[in-house]
């Protein structure tokens, strides 16, 4: 298989040295990376079976610094590509070979911290762990919390629109972020939002938080920051099937609880993390649920009985609780270390992310079960299981002739079977390259093409991460004349390795 991509432009790798010297102008001495050997790092993302080696990177320190690079480029008509920590697992930052992949890694300070109106003001390439290490001397956290979020940035959270183990209660990136300086691709530097809670108006902060870099590049962040629960403790319940975890997970939240995170493994992702991190987890069971509840020490202890009697309704087998902040802590960390740990067991693994809704979990993993069977494939499922937001991890050898093109097809069915149920095909990883050509299983040619022209207002060139989120591409021109069809853009093979 292949991934296809735009064609790239060949008057523009024509013009590749004069390009060069005229970003190095703007973007002087380190800052412009453009030797092969160099750009190799650059080559992928999290998504590593796609590659593609950039024109040039980039790496710009400051907001004036990407206006004139992306002026320059809308001028020359050059395709631009911006990343994060490159730890998309999606394909949302592989590279053109026809355009520039501007990192945006030197933007790494945290500009303000207003305790008064608790917020952060960030540059995008500050780690998501970093913010809350900023101001958990007073007792203050970012809520979201991706797995990676030692490694992950915010401004690729805002792109993607992280998630993590406690977005069921305190929500996802675009619920915590109340401002963002935006550089659009004609080098206008706009803001929106602030330090206010709402903005009056059309949403363009929801907008932009999860638009995988094609709308605009990120320069600033206003993030919201919490004051930590009086109390927080965790339960781990373990069963005999998975089923009776997933029913235990509706019943949870039908009942009314809203825990600060719910997740959940079955029992390859339980052995591999606990023979990685020796969290405590137990390894008789076939399914294992984290519940946290957090709060006043009344309402979590009131809370925590409440979990255990449905736990057991459920037919759980284990139960235990925290029992002291170490130890929740340490529950966590063994979640959080799932992706590395099962990266033990298996040569390669496919992380894949969809979301259904919670009380179809139970005959999705059925289904699931039932789809590893039939590709002679090992998964190991890894969920927020809370949001519905699976995780499901199919483990290969991509050594083995047309194994990946089997895991891909496995992927595949799993991501439509989401949407079947009445989910949809990501919860936090975005679209990227990897399900772009999957959209039409949830959107009609109709809604593409309008979700397209909202990308046209924003860059009616199409030069801001072109190929990425949408199967077909129409010309922004032709956008306001068509119903339903309309010209495709010519796309060619790129290698997957």
């Amino acid at each position: 298989m292949s991934v296809v991509m735009p064609q790239p432009d060949a008057a523009v790798l024509a013009r590749r040295e004069s390009i060069v010297a005229a970003l190095s102008a703007i973007v002087p001495g380190e800052g412009v990376i453009a030797s092969e050997r160099a750009m190799r790092p650059y080559e992928s993302d999290g998504l590593t079976a796609y590659r593609a080696l950039p024109m040039v990177v980039l790496l710009p320190e400051t907001t004036e610094q990407v206006s004139r690079v992306l002026a320059y480029c809308h001028r020359e008509g050059v395709k631009v590509v911006p990343r994060g920590a490159g730890t998309s697992l999606s394909g949302g930052a592989l590279p053109l070979t026809d355009g520039v992949l501007l990192g945006m890694a030197k933007f790494n300070r945290i500009r303000e911290i207003d305790f008064d109106n608790r917020v952060v003001v960030a540059e995008p390439g500050v780690t998501n762990l970093a913010v809350t290490q900023a101001v958990e001397h007073a007792g203050f956290y970012y809520a979201p919390d991706p797995s990676s979020q030692i490694a992950c940035t915010i401004g690729g959270n805002v792109a993607e629109n992280s998630g993590g183990v406690h977005c069921l209660k305190y929500g996802m990136t675009t619920n915590n972020v109340l401002g963002c300086e935006l550089v659009l691709m004609t080098g206008e530097i706009v803001r929106i939002g602030g330090k206010h809670l709402d903005a009056g108006g059309y949403d363009l902060l929801g907008i932009i938080t999860g638009s995988e870099g094609l709308l605009g590049v990120v320069t600033e962040i206003t993030v919201r920051i919490l004051k930590k629960p009086e109390t927080a403790r965790a339960v781990l319940v373990g069963f005999n099937r998975s089923e009776d975890a997933g029913d235990c997970v509706s019943r949870i939240i039908g009942a009314g609880i809203i825990p600060g995170g719910m997740e959940m493994m079955d029992r390859p992702a339980i052995r591999a993390t606990e023979e990685f991190v020796h969290a405590g987890y137990p390894l008789d069971v076939e399914a294992l649920l984290i519940v946290e509840l957090d709060g006043p020490q009344a309402e979590v202890d009131h809370l925590i009985a409440r979990v255990e009697a449905i736990a057991r309704d459920c037919q759980a087998v284990t139960c235990k609780v925290s029992s002291s902040e170490q130890e929740r802590l340490l529950f966590w960390a063994g979640r959080k270390a799932a992706f590395p740990a099962v990266g033990r067991i298996s040569p390669d693994y496919y992380c894949m992310d969809g979301t259904i809704p919670r009380a179809k979990l139970p005959l999705v993993l059925k289904r699931i079960r039932e789809l590893s069977e039939h590709y002679g494939l090992r998964v190991a499922n890894v969920f927020h299981a809370g949001d519905g937001n699976l995780h499901p991890l199919i483990l290969y050898d991509a050594n083995k002739p047309g194994e990946l093109d089997k895991t891909e097809e496995f992927g595949s069915e799993i991501l439509k079977l989401c949407v079947d149920v009445g989910g949809v095909l990501t919860g936090e990883h975005g679209v990227g390259v990897e399900k772009r050509d999957l959209m039409p299983a949830m959107f009609s040619e109709t809604d593409l093409a309008h979700q397209q022209r909202l990308k046209c207002a924003f860059d009616e060139k199409g030069l801001l991460n072109p190929g990425k989120v949408f199967p077909k591409l129409h010309r922004c021109a032709e956008l306001g004349r068509m119903h339903v069809h309309a010209g495709r853009v010519a796309f060619p093979d790129i290698p997957r390795f």
